[in-house]
């Protein structure tokens, strides 16, 4: 109460509050002693209330305007609480007044009830009295009916058992062979008792009728024209007859082993006959070959079977969960062949579909085999196969498009490989992602449960895919065995003519699949197969598009790089023939412009053909001498070098050479070799560019005389027109042609040139048969 007293209340309230305290309080003196303690001007509703202290207490804390009011208040108070204990009064007396009412009621529905329980017993008593006395007089004619009765019952037994012979010879001839059983163990407890004595005939003639019946029992058993659950049914039948049937339990359990490869037997002959693995030309349709209600039908079968061989043999768990796992693991071997062709997942779905169906229904009766547990380890592998086999066979449709155009040059160009590389790349992606697709979108038990597992093989396989592809497309190059080819020149030039267009395919393939179809791919994942994490998040990402973007950006740089060098090579074994055959020191006049300046126009219009139909245009702006951050005068433009060679007198002439090498010193130089872009102009200008380059070392290596000199002299002036029509640098290719001229002026042991006019003419005559 002190606790409570701390709560700022008003007087009246507190004085409510300590009234119905004082009144409910079990212990008054506890009260009294709180009070005594520390009094105060809540006192007056405590039963130690000391009105002389209360007055005393409230003149010292309160002057006359609050003693004033502390009256009012106490007088309001006073009448407060006097009009609640009326209203009390009033409610209580309310209450007691129904009481009496209702008491008196009751008073007078009791009255008169003693007078009719005396009359209810009276009847009771009555009727008990002419019970016991119909009990008496039919007491001995009940006892002798239900004598009767059990004389009838016995009766009927003794008939039953004389009539036991031919209702099983009846049942014998219907074949009702478990109605037969059903008769005689109804009365094996009789002859048990009675069979060596009243019944023997009786007994002895059952006996041999039951003998044909186990007899035939035992050969359904082991028969293998029956049934399983016919036989099942049989060896049920012989334990009610107290047939020793453990004895047959390891021939039943051998039955069923035999049943089960009969069962696997069929499925593989249909996938032998039907299904030829080594066939992948195209994806096939298994569902006609499959036939899922006579499969279900076997199943259900030896699932009965197990079912009541479990009730034969409660303890044969061990052994019947070792055959069923045996079924599941024939069942992923079938899956295995089906998987070494190419299946599409509605196939796969079909298969998986009739294993589960297979394994629930063994479930129910195998509880402790845990066959699902053990069907969805080998779906994870099975699985996980057919998504690696998809994308090899798609590798392998992207490989058969490119190498197409490689076996029949003629017929196939090669736009139309690279069209056909681009759609087995884009195409051939997507109808895989389409193909998955299904698997996660099936609501089969196998499938939801290996979801996030295929999200995680796809992504993986998609990175694994690309990356093999990158090595499947330095393999078609034949990069790997570059190094080899290098030594012979001339070997790599004839078997590669048609190696030459596929590098440049693959050029381009790769910048699609950096700018194109990569980026559609990781569309395509982010959309459908998001999600997964199984491999854990330690290994990062299962799927990486900028680092296969990287990569085929890089490959694709390579291959056109590569291609430009095999085309370069080639040109390279026309020079090395026209520079090693001839003796240039004893080489005549020249006549007319050699031919090998013919092969190396036809090999640079052999490599603009072919990449003309791959690489797009650039934008066709001329790098004339004008424009040339070089030096606009050529080697043969050199006045000090037409002086040179104008002059006859040979010592003169290297004097002279000697001052064009001193004057090269000052010239500004030409950029000759730039980046290589994905552009015709581009392509060719570097190829054209190696190839002179090629040309001057040849020229060097070699000694020439006047004639040879003028020979080579002629050659080159003749090819300047169309290698500058050509290439899109022609300041570049002038310097390289001036460079030829040069080196062969250095290597020559007279350099005096053709005049003019002879020129011109040998050139305009071979300018004619050419147009001829």
């Amino acid at each position: 109460m002190a606790a409570e007293a701390d709560v700022p209340l008003d007087d009246k309230a507190k004085r409510m509050r300590d009234l119905l305290s004082s009144f409910y309080s079990p212990d008054p003196s506890a009260s009294s002693d709180a009070s005594s303690k520390s009094y105060s001007l809540d006192a007056i509703n405590t039963t130690s209330f000391d009105a002389d202290q209360y007055m005393n207490l409230l003149v010292q804390k309160s002057n006359l305007e609050g003693l004033l009011k502390r009256h009012v208040g106490m007088a309001a108070e006073i009448k407060n609480l006097d009009t609640d204990l009326q209203m009390l009064v009033y409610e209580n007396y309310n209450k007691f007044i129904s009481a009496t009412d209702t008491i008196k009621r009751m008073k007078s529905n009791i009255v008169g009830m003693e007078t009719n329980m005396d009359q209810l017993l009276e009847k009771i008593m009555s009727v008990q009295s002419r019970s016991d006395g119909v009990n008496t007089s039919l007491f001995e004619k009940r006892e002798h009916i239900e004598k009767l009765h059990r004389t009838r019952n016995l009766l009927r037994k003794v008939q039953f058992i004389y009539d036991l012979p031919a209702r099983l010879n009846k049942c014998i001839k219907s074949k009702a062979y478990a109605d037969a059983v059903k008769f005689y163990t109804g009365a094996m407890p009789i002859f048990k008792a009675y069979g060596d004595s009243s019944f023997q005939d009786c007994k002895r003639a059952s006996e041999e009728a039951m003998a044909t019946v186990i007899k035939n029992f035992q050969g359904k058993l082991f028969s293998d024209s029956e049934s399983i659950q016919a036989r099942a049914e049989a060896a049920m039948l012989l334990k009610q007859l107290d047939f020793p049937v453990e004895s047959l339990k390891a021939k039943l359990l051998e039955k069923l082993e035999l049943s089960l490869m009969d069962l696997n037997l069929k499925a593989g002959e249909t996938n032998k006959s039907s299904v030829d693995p080594n066939d992948n030309s195209k994806e096939g349709s298994l569902s006609e070959l499959l036939s899922p209600a006579s499969h279900e039908a076997s199943v259900r079968e030896f699932v009965e079977a197990v079912r009541a061989y479990r009730v034969i043999f409660p303890d044969s768990e061990k052994q019947l969960s070792s055959l069923s796992r045996d079924l599941v693991i024939k069942h992923f071997e079938t899956m295995e062949q089906y998987l070494q062709k190419r299946i599409s997942s509605t196939d796969l779905i079909t298969i998986l579909k009739t294993i589960w169906t297979d394994v629930i229904l063994m479930d129910e009766v195998l509880k402790e085999a845990a066959l699902p547990e053990f069907s969805l380890e080998a779906a994870q592998v099975a699985v996980k196969k057919y998504v690696a086999g998809k994308f090899s066979y798609l590798l392998q449709d992207i490989s058969d498009d490119l190498l197409r155009r490689n076996e029949n040059t003629v017929s196939y160009s090669l736009q139309i490989a690279l069209e056909a590389g681009k759609e087995s790349v884009l195409q051939g992606s997507i109808n895989v992602l389409l193909d998955f697709q299904q698997l996660l979108e099936d609501d089969l038990g196998l499938l939801v449960k290996l979801r996030d597992f295929i999200v995680d093989w796809v992504q993986e396989g998609f990175q694994d895919f690309f990356k093999t592809l990158d090595d499947h497309f330095n393999l078609l190059s034949g990069k790997k065995n570059l190094a080899n080819k290098e030594q012979s020149t001339m070997e790599v030039t004839q078997s590669d003519k048609g190696l030459l267009g596929l590098v440049l395919v693959l050029s381009q393939i790769s910048v699609f699949i950096e700018q194109s179809a990569i980026p559609r791919i990781t569309e395509e994942i982010a959309a459908s197969f998001s999600g997964g994490g199984v491999r854990g998040y330690e290994y990062g990402p299962a799927f990486v598009p900028g680092e296969i973007c990287r990569r085929f950006r890089s490959a694709g740089e390579k291959f056109l790089h590569l291609y430009i060098k095999m085309s370069t090579q080639r040109i390279s074994v026309i020079l090395r023939k026209r520079f090693t055959t001839p003796n240039w020191v004893k080489h005549k006049e020249p006549r007319e412009v050699h031919m090998f300046v013919d092969l190396l126009l036809q090999e640079l219009e052999a490599v603009g053909s072919e990449v003309k139909q791959i690489l797009p245009q650039g934008l066709q702006r001329k790098h004339r001498r004008s424009d040339s951050n070089g030096s606009t005068t050529s080697s043969r433009s050199n006045p000090l070098r037409d002086d040179k060679m104008g002059r006859s007198n040979t010592n003169r002439a290297r004097s002279q050479l000697l001052e064009t090498h001193l004057a090269k010193l000052f010239k500004q130089k030409v950029e000759i070799f730039t980046k290589v872009e994905y552009t015709q102009e581009s392509v060719i200008t570097t190829i054209i560019k190696l190839s002179l380059k090629s040309l001057q070392e040849f020229v060097r290596l070699q000694t020439f005389n006047r004639s040879g000199f003028q020979q080579i002299q002629l050659d080159i002036q003749f090819l300047r027109a169309p290698l500058k029509e050509s290439a899109e640098d022609e300041a570049a290719i002038d310097f390289l042609l001036d460079e030829v001229i040069v080196a062969a002026a250095e290597r020559c042991l007279d350099p005096i040139p053709l005049e003019p006019p002879i020129l011109d003419k040998l050139i305009q005559s071979k300018l004619a048969k050419t147009k001829d």
